[in-house]
């Protein structure tokens, strides 16, 4: 990875997610974003058959269309076309009403896509798969964990590294949703 295609991805993520935080703390944004990057780059060490440049490049810019302001057009115009045909295939289309729906779409997509786009979804995932938020219900923690089961599913055999430490997460998940009776 160059570190100016970095230092470039970076700095215009943290503009754009400069009022955001992630939810239920108050950690700046870029702490999912970094984590997001760290687990495409751990993989890597394990598995160099993708292009982690574009890689990561995706993963530090994968929220920017769904939590910000930012456009498909910004994105093409600031990376390229590529970058911003994955970014926007990671966004959830807000016109489908179901949330099940959205992810659907959204996985579909993806899948259309480079095997990078893939692994970025997953690795994003794994980072969401923590404790879940206090404030969530018993209902929402086991839609979440059923999303993840489907992520798993659809981007199966996108990194071996990747898939297996998802299916760890989402067994850990399923513990804490026990712990929630």
């Amino acid at each position: 990875m160059t570190q100016e295609l970095y230092q470039k991805a970076i700095k215009f993520a943290g503009e754009k997610h400069s009022e955001q935080k992630v939810p239920g703390t108050n950690a700046n944004y870029l702490v999912h974003i970094s984590n997001v990057a760290m687990e495409v780059l751990l993989a890597y060490n394990f598995d160099n058959s993708f292009d982690h440049n574009f890689a990561i490049q995706i993963a530090i810019l994968h929220d920017t269309i769904e939590d910000t302001d930012t456009n498909y057009e910004e994105i093409k115009s600031t990376f390229d076309e590529s970058i911003a045909k994955a970014v926007l295939a990671l966004t959830k289309n807000e016109k489908i009403h179901s949330k099940k729906e959205r992810m659907i779409d959204s996985l579909a997509r993806i899948n259309k896509l480079q095997k990078e786009v893939g692994i970025v979804k997953i690795a994003d995932r794994i980072t969401n798969l923590q404790s879940p938020p206090g404030h969530w219900s018993k209902d929402k923690v086991v839609k979440y964990y059923e999303e993840a089961k489907l992520i798993s599913f659809e981007l199966k055999n996108k990194n071996k590294y990747l898939n297996k430490r998802l299916e760890t997460k989402i067994k850990e998940y399923k513990a804490k949703i026990s712990e929630l009776d």
